[in-house]
Order: C-alpha cells, then structure tokens, then sequence
C-alpha cells in the first residue's frame, strides 16, 4: 500500500521550502507540538484496518474450511492479521528504498500497537456477541459480528494512532522513509 496517502504536504521528491521544515518529518504529524491531525490518524488507522481485515478474514475462511474449533481459528485469524498489518508497512517502506531488515524494524514500530488494539477490540467483540463465535462463514450474525467488530475497533484505534503519531511514534516513523 503506498503511504502517500498519509500526507497532507507535497509530493515525494519535494524540495524544503524556504525557512527548510520538510513536510515529511515527524513534525508535521505532530503538529508542531499540538498533537497529530485527526485526518493522519484516520489514515493511519485505515492502513491498519486494511491488513488487519485482510488477514483476520482469510484466518477465518481457512479455520472454517479445515474445520478447526474456535480457539485455534481465531489465533490464526489474529497471527495473519498482524502478517497482513506489517506486509502492508514492509512493502511500502522496501519500495521507498529500505533494505529489507530496516523495513521490518520500521513496520514493527509503526503498526504493533495499532495492530495489537485493533485486535483485541475487535475479536472481544465478536466472543462478547452471543453466537457469533459459533456461526458459520455464511451466516450474517458473523459478518455483522466481524464488521461490527471492526468498526468499533476502527473508533478506538485512531485516537491511539493520532497519541502515538502526535509523539513521532507509531505511523510517524514509516512517513521519514519517504
């Protein structure tokens, strides 16, 4: 996923503006001491989501369709959700030009939070809506359980992304390798 969607300056390959503040650094996510935007940390949280989604539902369909129990579905479903949630950041930041090392470091400390709260709100929500956990994968209790559960994970999450961006953690850390 490219992560120019993130910024609210200039495009890659941007000279600094007379006065020099690049508009790519940490700074300007935390607002010059004023916390990050709402908007960067909604766009961070949706990049979060987008991997989480992804590996949490292909974690699902594989449990189901090898008919594991709940427990050992869900760790997978969680397992793949953080797969997913890094490969997003590691593609990115590689292809911006980091070795492969780096680039893990980098997502590592990017997304391990936003991933870790996404997670535990969303698969608390579906073990807390009654059924949902022993519904099937063509039941709409489990999709309304599961996207529910995102959605809910997804108004936790931002306030932590636009704390931690705010500080030059978190999301911040993957816009200086642009």
């Amino acid at each position: 996923m490219d992560h120019s969607t993130h910024h609210t300056g200039t495009a890659h390959g941007h000279t600094a503006p007379a006065g020099g503040h690049d508009h790519h650094a940490p700074q300007e996510h935390a607002g010059h001491g004023k916390g990050a935007s709402w908007s960067t940390a909604v766009k961070a949280t949706l990049h979060c989501l987008a991997g989480c989604a992804v590996g949490e539902i292909l974690g699902m369909v594989i449990g189901t369709a090898l008919m594991w129990g709940n427990v050992p579905t869900m760790i997978l479903a969680v397992a793949l959700a953080f797969v997913f949630g890094y490969s997003f950041t590691l593609f990115a930041v590689v292809r911006a030009g980091l070795s492969l090392k780096a680039a893990l470091k980098v997502a590592l400390a990017a997304d391990t939070v936003s991933i870790a709260v996404m997670e535990l709100v969303d698969n608390a929500i579906i073990a807390l809506t009654p059924g949902a956990m022993d519904a099937h994968l063509s039941d709409g209790l489990f999709w309304s359980a599961l996207l529910g559960g995102f959605a809910v994970a997804f108004v936790v999450t931002t306030p932590v992304n636009r704390w931690m961006i705010g500080r030059g953690k978190g999301h911040a850390v993957v816009h200086a390798h642009h």
